[in-house]
């Protein structure tokens, strides 16, 4: 079996923005160059900032709430409006 082909899986820290939650699990995501946060344990791990966990999903929490980035509803409303008609 090849080595070289296998990503390398370490420890990270996935932090919810919306509502503030992190957790740690294992991950092959590419963290050069990212930001550290310090978890509980007392040791620095790298930091991926993500906008919807299970913490903030409506399926998991029950209850529904927008989370609206980048004004992606006003954009969706203008562009799908009703075009008013000129004389």
């Amino acid at each position: 079996m090849k080595t070289a082909g296998h990503p390398e899986y370490k420890d990270v820290i996935f932090l919810d923005t919306s509502c503030n939650f992190s957790f740690l699990t294992r991950s092959c995501i590419d963290t050069k160059g990212r930001e550290t946060m310090k978890w509980t344990d007392g040791a620095e791990y790298p930091l991926v900032k993500i906008e919807i966990s299970s913490e903030s999903h409506p399926f998991y929490t029950g209850k529904q709430k927008i989370v609206d980035t980048a004004g992606r509803i006003e954009k969706f409303k203008r562009r799908y409006a009703p075009k008013a008609k000129t004389a």
